[in-house]
């Protein structure tokens, strides 16, 4: 790689370089954007697999600087995620759609969005962005304190969806909801008490579900601020289910509900 590239130790921390590590997330980056890639770190004695020189083959194409590195190089600046031999540098940039004033006008009928209560664990954040993603959502919406972001490790497990969905923080989640009720958007929290199962729930309208973090699920404060509250239906002996699997579930209830059924118009704004 050429001179100048940002340091091993710390480099993603550089406020325009971000890290980038892991076969999927890699692959993801270089097609959705290889003139933001600065160069790619390579592991010396990695194998090269299929996937890799699909990787090779890009980076070669687009004449990308790579730089043989040990395992354990790589392991420090991934803070030893599972890097699978290979990572990135490329240029932090922010898309069209930066807040919520961006997101709300490219909206319609089907609009479906998912609103994160202070998940802490990057590597559930990164999942759940993976599952928005794959179920067709427009955006994830997380709080800006007291919960993790879209740091390497959660870019490293939403496997290249962080390409494509578009990852707002916002200060008050709360705000934020009135601004989506305000918007037309139907506001729907999941807890454990809920009053109606989330296979219950009509769903075919504008919607943003709400899932709350790990253990202490949503705080009492955003549950207010929804329209309803629905449940996961449990028959097992567990009483709670990981956050990305209950998003899944719930996002995916919300696709099998639509089919090919064109979602009602928005909610009246006055409506409560």
């Amino acid at each position: 790689m050429a001179e100048g590239r940002p340091s091993m130790a710390g480099a993603s921390e550089n406020a325009g370089t971000e890290f980038v590590f892991g076969m999927h997330a890699v692959r993801h980056a270089l097609g959705a954007a290889p003139d933001r890639v600065k160069g790619l770190l390579l592991q010396a004695d990695r194998e090269h697999n299929a996937a890799l020189r699909e990787i090779l083959a890009q980076v070669e194409r687009h004449k990308i600087p790579v730089r043989h590195v040990t395992r354990h190089e790589l392991d420090l600046e991934s803070t030893y995620g599972k890097h699978q031999g290979v990572a990135l540098f490329r240029t932090r940039v922010q898309g069209p759609i930066r807040d919520l004033e961006d997101l709300l006008p490219t909206l319609g009928a089907d609009a479906l969005l998912l609103v994160l209560d202070r998940v802490q664990d990057p590597h559930n954040l990164g999942a759940c962005v993976r599952t928005a993603d794959a179920a067709g959502a427009q955006a994830v919406i997380i709080p800006e304190d007291r919960a993790a972001s879209m740091t390497d490790v959660a870019v490293k497990a939403a496997s290249g969806a962080a390409e494509h969905i578009p990852v707002l923080e916002v200060k008050n989640l709360a705000r934020a909801l009135e601004q989506l009720k305000k918007a037309g958007l139907w506001v729907f929290g999941t807890a454990a008490d809920g009053s109606t199962s989330v296979h219950e729930a009509d769903f075919k309208r504008p919607v943003a579900l709400v899932l709350g973090g790990e253990g202490s699920g949503m705080r009492h404060n955003v549950a207010e601020h929804c329209d309803a509250v629905v449940r996961i239906p449990l028959d097992g002996h567990v009483e709670s289910l990981n956050v990305s699997v209950a998003a899944g579930i719930c996002l995916f209830e919300v696709r099998r509900q639509r089919g090919a059924v064109i979602p009602t118009a928005g909610r009246n704004p006055s409506a409560r």
